[in-house]
């Protein structure tokens, strides 16, 4: 049995009159594919229809960042900030409602047993104020898509972005 092709256009069809979450999805598949990232668009039993991002001339098969579409009417990005010591900066400086996100994923276990997560985890380990943190790199930097978390959203995934480009280059 084949499985079905969806476009942007599919995706897009799910947000309906959200000009907010369809002006995000489509000025990001737009940046990331002029930065040759490859879209990925595809239905999973754990988020439904979904767009990854992924570079094809980097060596790791994790993405920049995977949209979705919850069953609560939200849209979601998980973004992969695999180069987040690079822009602490960014992360210090997330807004309030972002922050709780980040708070209420999970610790990795990685920090304190290694031998009880996968072998690929990277964790991320990063300060917000006062606050050390040493979260599941699954969850970790998943936002709710809203009109007050749109920049910081869109900071991280460009940041994140000019970092693999830069170890690209190099």
């Amino acid at each position: 049995m084949a499985t079905a092709k969806y476009q942007l256009n599919d995706f897009l069809a799910l947000l309906s009159d959200n000009t907010v979450s369809k002006n995000f999805v489509d000025t990001i598949h737009t940046t990331l594919q002029q930065d040759g990232y490859k879209p990925k668009i595809q239905v999973t039993k754990s988020t439904g229809l979904q767009i990854s991002y992924h570079q094809p001339k980097s060596k790791t098969v994790a993405g920049i960042v995977l949209i979705f579409y919850v069953r609560e009417n939200a849209l979601k990005a998980r973004i992969n900030c695999k180069s987040h010591k690079n822009y602490h900066d960014i992360i210090a400086n997330l807004p309030a409602g972002m922050i709780s996100q980040v708070d209420s994923t999970a610790n990795c276990v990685k920090f304190t047993d290694p031998q009880k997560c996968w072998k690929g985890c990277i964790g991320y380990e990063f300060h917000i104020g006062e606050q050390h943190y040493q979260k599941c790199a699954i969850d970790c930097f998943e936002f709710e898509v809203e009109e007050e978390s749109l920049p910081a959203i869109t900071n991280l995934i460009y940041a994140e972005n000019k970092e693999r480009a830069a170890m690209i280059l190099a």
